[in-house]
């Protein structure tokens, strides 16, 4: 990866295409978002199934007719092979659970927006602390931390009842959530941070009502769209880091982050 010399500036750039105006400070996400974005679109470019007169949007989103070729350019140089029938059993098996119909679990949080401008590390220190804090509960006592936290810290309406989100099911979360609480059996405070493109959750999960655990025929569908979806994920974070290579890239990392497209 080739990093340009940057003058002091807050514009970050892809081979010199601007990814933010000199008057917006965007968020690591939506930066490398755009970047990744802005290294498809000049691929498109090379390959010539995309006008060279097609111009990068302010608001980093791709124009259609951007899109089309970008989706044309990652169906030729991804390879997503049909996992085998022996590969979709070992997942189901060790992650059956997941698979279950009517999980509920009832939960609370406190939410740690990130939002333009915010101090990434401090942000990520105030609620690894907010964590550590509410797992040292003294559950024989009278006194709720994660309540008490929770009004004073979370950028979540939820904030002002003490975090409660009640019953849930996955479909009511965000996917990054669900993964997090559905399909395990813990009880309490979670022991790590949960992201999601809202921010950084400090979550419990109060109590559990399990499934209905489906059969590996009944979900073989379900399973192998999942396989084929984590190869999806692996070929696209392996390309963008190809063209992140063979890049002059100012003001953007993207070599320690999850690749945003398809978080």
């Amino acid at each position: 990866m080739n990093h340009a010399s940057c003058a002091a500036t807050p514009i970050a750039r892809v081979n010199g295409i601007a990814l933010n105006r000199d008057d917006e400070t965007l968020g690591a996400a939506e930066l490398r978002q755009r970047a990744c974005a802005e290294l498809l679109r000049q691929a498109a470019i090379a390959r010539g199934t995309l006008p060279r007169d097609d111009a990068p949007t302010a608001d980093g989103i791709l124009s259609e007719d951007a899109m089309r070729a970008v989706e044309a350019l990652l169906d030729e140089n991804l390879v997503i092979p049909e996992p085998s029938e022996e590969e979709c059993r070992r997942h189901y098996e060790a992650r059956s659970a997941s698979y279950a119909t009517g999980e509920r679990a009832k939960v609370r949080h406190i939410l740690f927006a990130v939002t333009p401008g915010v101090d990434l590390a401090a942000l990520r220190h105030l609620a690894e602390a907010t964590l550590l804090d509410v797992r040292c509960i003294d559950h024989s006592g009278r006194e709720d931390k994660f309540a008490e936290a929770a009004r004073a810290q979370s950028n979540c309406p939820s904030g002002a009842d003490g975090g409660h989100l009640g019953w849930l099911t996955s479909a009511e979360c965000a996917p990054e959530f669900a993964r997090e609480v559905f399909g395990h059996r813990e009880i309490g405070v979670l022991p790590r941070l949960v992201h999601t493109r809202f921010g950084l959750h400090v979550i419990e999960v109060l109590q559990r009502e399990p499934g209905k655990t489906r059969s590996f025929e009944e979900v073989r569908g379900a399973v192998a769209a999942a396989l084929q979806q984590q190869t999806y994920v692996t070929a696209l974070r392996q390309y963008l880091s190809q063209l992140a290579g063979q890049a002059e890239l100012c003001g953007v990392d993207l070599e320690a982050a999850d690749t945003p497209l398809v978080q």
